[in-house]
Parts: C-alpha cells; structure tokens; sequence
C-alpha cells in the first residue's frame, strides 16, 4: 500500500510538473509572439532627426475621418534596418534642397482591420469627396489602394513626400497622400498609355508636378525601396528583414536604441 502511495504521489508529481512546463512554454510563446515584438523596430526620427512628421491615421484628416485602431502617439516607426536605407535617401536628398515628410510607416495589423470595418459600412462615405470622389468603397479595394493585409504591417514600408528645405513647403505632387484615382499612379503625366486618356482630361497636371514625383521616386529606389504602381508616396524596402510577419504592436514611442 504505502508503495502504491508513493508511486500515485510520483506520478501526480510528474503530471503537475508537465503542466507547469506547458504553461511555461505556452507564456514564454505570448511573451515571444513575433506579432507583437517591437525590438527590431526604431522610431524613424532617431534615425532620420530632420524628417517632418504628420501621421495622419493618428489624426482623423484621413480616408477613415478617425483615428485608427493602434496609432497610440503620432510618431512614425520602421525595422531599423529600413530606417537606415531611409537615412540614405535623406541625405542624398538634402543635397539637392529637400527633406522628407511622412505620413505613415509601420502600421499595426489591428490598423487594417480598422480600415475593413469601414469598407464593409456603405452609408459611411463622409471622406468620399475628399478622397475617393469617382470611386465607391468596393472599388477602392479593388484597386488595390486598401488591402486586406499590408506591407505597412510588416515594418519597411513608408509612405512620404518631399519638403522644399528653402520655404518650408510640401513639393507640388500633383495629387495628395491617399488620393485614391488614376491620378496617383507614379507615371500619371509621363506619357503612359494607360493613363493617357484621362490625363487628356485632366490638363492641370503639368511636367513640374510628374518631375518632382521623379525627385522622390529616384532617390528611394537609388538606396534600395522598390515602388508601388498606384501610390506616388509608397515604398517598401527590397530586402526587407520581415517578409512574412505581420506586426500589431502599437504605434508608440520606442525606447531609443
């Protein structure tokens, strides 16, 4: 009898034991989740010190009219190793009289998916004449402006402009920072026939305008951000460290690294 105890109090002991150690492992998961790991990410003014910053997703000047779900402060992020590229194109860019502005860089996944919820409420067009005036909601994703899962969520991905360092003012792009149409696509105005018909109808958008899309584009693919095909501001790091990994950690000021 008293071997039988002991062997039952061995066997509890061993089964509280495993328990413990999934519980542990199952912690140290949540406390590992790569989903919600910041430490690879800086914020982009530590590095880049002079960009101008107007994060308009922590505003409610947006597509949305609110502020979106994870932008906590009005900072902009980015894994460090897209912050440095961007460090490159500030300083080829201040050569030439610019600096940049951003509007957004790393997103939160939970930011998205803000951004479905409002695709799915129809009666809600207040923004429409602001930002989508000849598209509906559908086609806005249809397009491909909205996705469902974004390059922003994975930490190298900037949207931006350039600032003429002389008046203090934005560059003339010809269009603004999530201007869903035709009109926003990086080669609108330079002869592309795809385009070419409705820029007949649009004759205000001039050679300056598509140049000075040209001043930005060059100098972030010159230090390695590959371009988007429907947004003049939107560039994601070629070899960007996290392919595959959608963050959702908030978008708050980081301890400086």
């Amino acid at each position: 009898m008293k071997k039988y105890n002991f062997l039952l109090a061995l066997c509890l002991l061993m089964a509280a034991s495993l328990l413990t150690g999934c519980k542990s492992a199952q912690n140290a998961a949540q406390v590992m989740d790569p989903t919600m790991d910041s430490s690879q990410f800086v914020n982009i003014t530590d590095v880049v010190p002079d960009a101008i910053l107007e994060i308009r997703y922590f505003s409610t000047y947006n597509f949305v009219g609110a502020r979106i779900d994870g932008y906590e402060e009005p900072v902009a992020l980015m894994t460090r190793q897209a912050a440095d590229s961007l460090r490159a194109v500030s300083d080829d860019l201040k050569l030439h009289g610019y600096c940049l502005k951003i509007y957004d860089a790393y997103r939160p996944q939970r930011g998205v998916d803000h951004f479905m919820r409002w695709s799915q409420d129809l009666a809600d067009t207040v923004t429409k004449a602001y930002f989508y005036p000849r598209l509906t909601k559908k086609e806005v994703f249809d397009g491909e402006y909205v996705a469902t899962k974004s390059g922003h969520s994975r930490g190298s991905t900037v949207d931006l402009t350039i600032v003429d360092m002389k008046t203090g003012k934005e560059v003339d792009m010809g269009g603004t920072f999530d201007w869903f149409g035709i009109e926003s696509h990086p080669d609108y105005g330079g002869g592309n026939p795809e385009t070419l018909e409705f820029e007949q109808t649009v004759p205000t958008f001039t050679s300056e305008q598509f140049y000075n899309r040209m001043v930005l584009r060059s100098a972030m693919l010159r230090h390695g951000f590959k371009p988007l095909d429907n947004e003049w501001w939107h560039f994601t790091l070629k070899n960007e460290p996290f392919p595959d990994t959608y963050f959702n950690f908030p978008v708050r000021t980081l301890p400086k690294k």
